[in-house]
């Protein structure tokens, strides 16, 4: 017993300190490639992204974890409204700069971030993150998951003017925040990965990576 509680213990601190290998590993790639492949840095950066953080996932929190983050929500449905209208927010992005999407090289890794980067972010941000900290205070395990969050995002700016700047940092910890109480509230994370997906999706992902338009310009 003493040393499967030992192990607990073990994994506990792994998890918990995870984000600053992930956040070390993704600057250092953007400082890398900057030099390599200039703009076109996000797509090593959100691969390897994707590699560590499935890795932690499926290591520490596994199938059955995955299973629970899915069932249905608790709760009133404010909460899942008000991470949905949160997924609202870069639709002015969208509305003004869709054609940005004008070829495949564009489009095609916009739709795969789309597609496949809210369920990976949100079972690691969200879920396991906050399933690790459950021993913190709710306020702590919140802000620890939703500050990483926004630092590990500041990370792009290192190459894209677009994603630059402290407002950034503040709209994706904001963003962290809400649909971590959302977690906490409703035991579910079938509605942040949705509005993660708005995000993604009107946020242009590639073309703003690209600086396909100037800052502030919209």
């Amino acid at each position: 017993m003493t040393s499967f509680n030992s192990s607990l213990r073990v994994n506990k601190r792994i998890v918990i300190f995870s984000p600053i290998l992930i956040i070390i590993v993704n600057f250092a790639i953007a400082f890398a490639a900057k030099y390599l492949i200039g703009k076109w840095a996000f797509i090593p950066m959100i691969l390897s992204g994707w590699i560590l953080w499935l890795f932690f996932i499926l290591k520490f929190g596994g199938w059955e974890s995955i299973k629970v983050w899915l069932q249905k929500s608790e709760g009133s449905f404010f909460w899942p409204l008000l991470s949905v209208l949160i997924g609202f927010i870069p639709l002015p992005l969208f509305i003004f700069h869709y054609t940005s999407l004008s070829v495949w090289t564009i489009w095609l890794p916009w739709l795969t971030i789309a597609i496949v980067n809210p369920w990976i972010e949100e079972f690691y941000w969200r879920g396991l993150l906050l399933d690790f900290t459950k021993g913190w205070s709710k306020t702590m395990s919140v802000l620890y998951s939703s500050f990483l969050f926004a630092i590990n995002h500041a990370a792009f700016g290192i190459n894209s003017e677009l994603n630059s700047g402290l407002e950034i940092i503040i709209s994706t910890l904001f963003m962290g925040v809400i649909w971590s109480v959302v977690y906490v509230k409703t035991k579910s994370l079938r509605w942040t990965i949705f509005a993660h997906f708005l995000v993604d999706f009107l946020g242009l992902s590639s073309a703003a990576f690209l600086d396909l338009w100037e800052k502030g310009n919209w």
